[in-house]
């Protein structure tokens, strides 16, 4: 017996051209799934779907910018057009915004950083909810941080866009219980991924020191948990925020 088997299933991932996306796309095509590479990197996407399909596996890229409906639209559409069926969402695009404090941030800055990773997970989950209550069946997982828990200083729009996932993920698990539907987010804290280059090294130390294993976590640590939550073993779990964070995670 094969646990969390995804044979069958069709799996969207966004943010899936590099770092965690990459990790848990090859982590859910390796369990069984078609995987839509989906992301704004249209090169990036054809690289991860060629490397999967060049090692056996079911995938193809689709461009998307989370941040337009439109086009998250037209990808949903183009997934289901090529695959009849959506059974697994992770929201994993996210970007970290300008390191500065409130005082030199403008709205500008805050408006980009919402527009990702908030409005973002809106409109993929908004896209893909109707097709997964009809079938009575779906896996929608959202990747926030634990910085929407605790808050990183210099980091105020992403913290609270992140925190923003975390209610939001709550919210939808409630309105789709009875439905076949399980809803969860996954919290880590820094992962070792391109996004740091967004950061100043003294951001970095400051959120390596707040983690009691004193590492920064690995892509595929966290693709490993969030197997489980798309999976249909993950029938009883909804509404959850799962920490992958070293230890640092206070609640």
């Amino acid at each position: 017996m094969r646990f969390f088997d995804l044979s069958g299933q069709t799996a969207v991932v966004t943010g899936a051209a590099a770092g965690i996306g990459e990790a848990i796309a090859w982590r859910l095509a390796r369990a069984g799934a078609t995987v839509a590479v989906a992301d704004i990197d249209r090169d990036g996407a054809n690289r991860v779907a060629a490397a999967l399909v060049a090692e056996g596996h079911e995938a193809f890229p689709v461009e998307i910018d989370i941040a337009d409906e439109a086009s998250v639209a037209r990808a949903m559409a183009k997934v289901l057009e090529r695959t009849g069926r959506i059974d697994i969402l992770v929201n994993n695009a996210g970007v970290a915004g300008k390191a500065a404090p409130l005082w030199e941030q403008t709205p500008e800055d805050w408006r980009a950083v919402m527009a990702v990773n908030l409005d973002g997970v809106f409109h993929c989950c908004r896209a893909v909810i109707s097709h997964m209550r009809a079938r009575r069946y779906g896996r929608i997982v959202n990747i926030a941080s634990v910085a929407g828990k605790e808050g990183n200083p210099n980091m105020t729009a992403y913290s609270a866009s992140k925190a923003g996932v975390i209610a939001f993920t709550k919210a939808l698990a409630k309105e789709v219980a009875l439905e076949g539907i399980c809803v969860n987010s996954v919290t880590p804290a820094v992962v070792r991924t391109k996004i740091l280059d967004q950061l100043t090294p003294e951001q970095i130390e400051y959120m390596t020191s707040r983690i009691p294993m004193r590492r920064t976590g690995t892509p595929e640590e966290i693709a490993a948990v969030v197997h489980f939550l798309a999976s249909p073993d993950c029938s009883f779990v909804t509404g959850q925020c799962y920490d992958a964070s070293g230890g640092r995670a206070t609640y």
